[in-house]
């Protein structure tokens, strides 16, 4: 009897062929690449070429046309694989402003190249030093002049900037308003070539972080933007931000769950092997249940990414739903992450393991794109209707 519940025949496909395109990356790939900060080139063409980074773009502007729901199962199984999505995640969805704003000439312009690859759409301005996640606070200004806009400002923990020719970004084009209603309003959102800016005009600067997760610190000067890459109406640009969160939210939590499901996978087969003191260490409560907990919490988890996606794809207000399983899908990740770490021991911190590489890695997903502090004071005020908690 059928729950509902199940995958597609589609969906089940779908998941077999990117698990076969990944089983030709081993994890001594993902380890080199780890221990040489290196960019995953051969994998992203990869996907790239088999189409699955255009799996949300229409059929009509070359992409795959599939839903939410596929795609969130693509970047899951890169995870489960011993993969990192976030790598070239930000080409699924960071085009979805595009798609849903920009008007047809950009559409018919851009979306086709970045389906084929051809043009990477990676690159997301919107973050400063001085703002942090208050982006109603940024500075960086776009100042009309004739045909163009002149922009000037920093951003930071802008990913993947030097492996994208666009950008999307965010800069304000009037001065906030001094009414809390309105103070959103003179932001808004282009999209920039970066192969065609003058020297100088954009610094990228390299941050360092604990995983292989290519970000940076952006310098702007004086960077010439055509006026025809606004992207919507001018001062609406926070608000076509917003649009696309709840997909980014949903897509974070499938990967959150391909990480968990690494972690669990691993654990469990390691549990069953190793012998301490003549019995397998999954016969100890102090090893088993920490799995099994975290295999609940992860399940779980998946219900809501599942039920936030088909929200989604139905196009019914699905925000409670994404940030929930952002939200329980990044804490379940994170307790898989110490189940096996525990499980594994001393092993656990050896790179041939691969369970340190990808403990860096998960824990990113409580912080970013959005802490769950946060996200827990959109469900308090926006779910719950208690008082602003800041």
């Amino acid at each position: 009897m059928s729950t509902g519940l199940e995958l597609s025949d589609d969906q089940e496909a779908l998941r077999r062929a990117v698990r076969a395109l990944c089983e030709s990356f081993p994890q001594s790939y993902w380890r080199e690449l780890d221990a040489q900060r290196a960019y995953p080139e051969k994998f992203v063409a990869a996907l790239t070429e088999a189409g699955y980074l255009a799996a949300l773009i229409p059929a009509e502007y070359g992409g795959a046309g599939l839903g939410l729901a596929d795609a969130s199962l693509i970047l899951e199984e890169i995870n489960r694989a011993g993969g990192n999505a976030a790598a070239c995640h930000a080409q699924m969805y960071i085009m979805g402003t595009l798609l849903r704003h920009g008007n047809e000439e950009q559409k018919r312009r851009y979306l086709p190249s970045i389906a084929s690859g051809d043009v990477r759409l990676q690159a997301f301005g919107v973050t400063e030093p001085t703002a942090g996640s208050d982006t109603t606070k940024i500075t960086t200004s776009a100042v009309r002049q004739g045909d163009r806009y002149v922009v000037n400002g920093q951003k930071c923990w802008t990913s993947r900037m030097q492996h994208s020719d666009l950008m999307l970004l965010l800069a304000r084009t009037s001065p906030p308003s001094s009414e809390r209603k309105q103070k959103t309003f003179g932001l808004s959102t282009f999209l920039v070539d970066l192969r065609t800016a003058a020297p100088g005009a954009v610094d990228v600067r390299p941050i360092r972080t604990m995983m292989n997760h290519e970000t940076n610190e952006v310098f702007i000067r004086d960077l010439e933007v055509p006026a025809e890459n606004l992207i919507g109406e001018e001062g609406q640009g926070f608000r076509y931000i917003l649009d696309g969160m709840n997909a980014e939210r949903i897509l974070i939590a499938a990967e959150c769950i391909g990480d968990g499901r690494f972690f669990i996978e691993r654990s469990t087969k390691y549990a069953k092997e190793r012998v301490v003191f003549g019995r397998r260490i999954g016969q100890n409560q102090g090893v088993q249940f920490p799995i099994a907990r975290a295999h609940a919490a992860l399940e779980a988890a998946d219900l809501m990414r599942r039920q936030a996606a088909a929200l989604f794809d139905a196009g019914k207000p699905c925000g409670a739903e994404a940030n929930i399983a952002k939200l329980l899908a990044s804490e379940a990740s994170w307790q898989a992450a110490n189940a096996a770490m525990d499980a594994h021991g001393g092993f656990g911190f050896a790179e041939e393991y691969d369970i340190e590489r990808k403990f860096r890695e998960t824990r990113l997903y409580i912080t970013a794109p959005i802490a769950n502090n946060l996200v827990l004071s959109y469900i308090g005020e926006h779910v719950l209707g208690l008082p602003r908690s800041f």
